[in-house]
């Protein structure tokens, strides 16, 4: 990968010196650029590609969940997690002035503002996962240690069993 291939969150964890292993694909416009669609592109299990969610609560309160690729978030839980009555998911058209990522390319690394974190807790227990690199095309896989050393977040029960 060249200098000029690196997004903001690969020159986040350099400058931090957190260990990351880079991953880019080819995706054609307008395909479907979902976790699933990613692990096969660029030839991982989906259970170790995580995606990247923006939820709002009642109160105006964002949050940021990441999940594995293929499960979908369990809204009560995702609530229940942050201490929150209900959340709902942010719209796309809303996500880049929020957080600087478009839906597709979000992380949860290097966002305009840090919002509370919350990890699935199958995440502790994977030496590595994959997240998004903060652009279309580029995935990083790090380890959820190395992850805490950029962010703060927590780990509980978020899917859809």
């Amino acid at each position: 990968m060249k200098k000029d291939d690196k997004t903001n969150v690969m020159r986040i964890l350099d400058q931090k010196k957190v260990p990351y292993i880079p991953h880019g694909y080819e995706i054609e416009e307008g395909a479907p650029c979902d976790a699933v669609t990613v692990a096969g592109l660029i030839g991982k299990d989906v259970s170790e590609v995580y995606k990247t969610l923006v939820l709002k609560a009642g109160k105006g309160n964002f949050y940021v969940f990441v999940v594995p690729g293929a499960a979908r978030l369990d809204y009560k839980k995702a609530a229940k997690a942050v201490g929150e009555k209900s959340v709902a998911m942010v719209l796309s058209a809303d996500l880049l002035g929020l957080t600087g990522y478009i839906h597709g390319g979000c992380s949860p690394i290097g966002m305009k503002k840090f919002f509370r974190t919350t990890i699935h807790a199958s995440a502790k227990d994977c030496p590595t996962f994959y997240v998004s690199a903060g652009k279309i095309g580029y995935q990083i896989q790090l380890a959820p240690a190395d992850l805490a050393r950029v962010i703060r977040f927590d780990y509980a029960d978020l899917i859809v069993e």
